[in-house]
């Protein structure tokens, strides 16, 4: 029996092992890439406010 165009393909094994690859890949680069690169931004936020609020001396 043909398919029809509109209707949506049964998911396969393979099929949901694939995605849930990929939803593991996804996990590991936001582990990698995310949360350092947030680390930096928000030291760099705190250093910005901490050089901002020091006070100055001069004389």
């Amino acid at each position: 029996m043909r398919q029809r165009k509109g209707k949506a393909k049964k998911e396969t094994s393979k099929d949901k092992k694939e995605q849930k690859q990929a939803v593991e890949e996804a996990r590991q680069q936001i582990t990698t890439i995310m949360l350092p690169t947030l680390t930096v931004v928000v030291v760099l936020i705190v250093v910005f406010v901490y050089v901002a609020m020091c006070p100055t001396t001069t004389e």
